[in-house]
């Protein structure tokens, strides 16, 4: 992919990109009319989703004022192939155009094309989360490229591309609210700390429905890892599977570590509580009970 303005882009970075095909740089700034029946869609495109309210005002602009940003294409067998502008090509076959100015670029290898395809959307931030892990888990399963290359290549940290990567293995219900853009990566991230399951769909629902903060969710996901934690290094439990299962219960309706201490007959309760918003939480929870 290359940015806002993809010749301006592409002229001035390309070569880093795509060291292997310098010719790129001078193709870059010459732009090409056409035939939209000679072109295919990316099927290494990124972008996956398509917001209809957008995707109507794209229409509604190319349709007033043309297409002003073109798109970028491959020569490929019998025409060419879609290397980034998707949407603006969509909008153009809606508008039933039957040219488009295009950027042709002469790239070979398909590890070439998506790596602009990609760094196109990363760029002008066009890509939810979830699009955006999908394409460095292409790169880096299909094309065998490692985080540190991709990195490189897209301009960010090696841990971001692992995180954003590790993103994908949140529960299906999670990724789904990260593709529609209900939940943020940030709220997300947290979560992937936290190894069951079931409490990570608990803390999901609980950003969701009461609007936590980033800070809040980190503080309540750091207390639900030291739980894992603990129950890790200590393997000989001492306290008795009912209190371990009541506990558990307990700890997913109050969305916090509970410590039981007693027995089947009398005992204490204790509740973590880890900042005011969290004891707020939880006061507001038991007078909701109350009631």
């Amino acid at each position: 992919m290359t940015a806002k303005k993809l010749g301006s882009r592409l002229g001035k970075g390309i070569s880093a990109i795509i060291p292997e095909v310098p010719e790129i740089v001078e193709s870059a700034s010459k732009i090409f009319e056409i035939k939209l029946s000679d072109i295919k869609t990316n099927r290494h495109q990124p972008r996956k989703s398509f917001n209809p309210e957008a995707m109507q005002e794209l229409v509604d602009s190319i349709r007033e004022n043309g297409l002003i940003q073109p798109i970028t294409v491959r020569p490929v067998d019998n025409g060419y192939e879609l290397i980034a502008g998707e949407r603006r090509f969509r909008a153009c076959v809606e508008l039933n155009f039957e040219q488009v100015p295009a950027h042709v670029l002469p790239v070979t290898s398909d590890v070439a094309m998506m790596e602009l395809a990609l760094i196109e959307n990363v760029q002008r931030e066009d890509l939810n989360p979830i699009e955006e892990s999908e394409g460095y888990y292409v790169l880096a399963s299909t094309f065998d490229m490692s985080h540190e290359e991709i990195a490189k290549k897209v301009g960010k940290k090696r841990s971001s591309i692992t995180n954003s990567i590790r993103l994908l293995n949140l529960p299906r219900l999670i990724i789904d609210d990260l593709r529609a853009g209900k939940l943020s990566a940030g709220h997300a991230r947290p979560l992937l700390n936290i190894e069951n399951e079931q409490q990570q769909l608990n803390l999901w629902r609980r950003i969701i429905d009461e609007g936590l903060s980033v800070r809040a969710t980190e503080t309540l996901a750091k207390g639900l890892k030291d739980i894992n934690i603990r129950t890790i290094s200590k393997p000989v439990e001492t306290k008795s599977s009912f209190a371990r299962e009541i506990e558990e219960k307990m700890m997913h309706i109050v969305g916090t570590k509970v410590n039981l201490r007693g027995n089947q007959s009398k005992g204490t309760i204790e509740i973590k509580y880890y900042s005011e918003e969290d004891l707020t939480r939880l006061l507001d929870l038991f007078q909701t009970i109350e009631e």
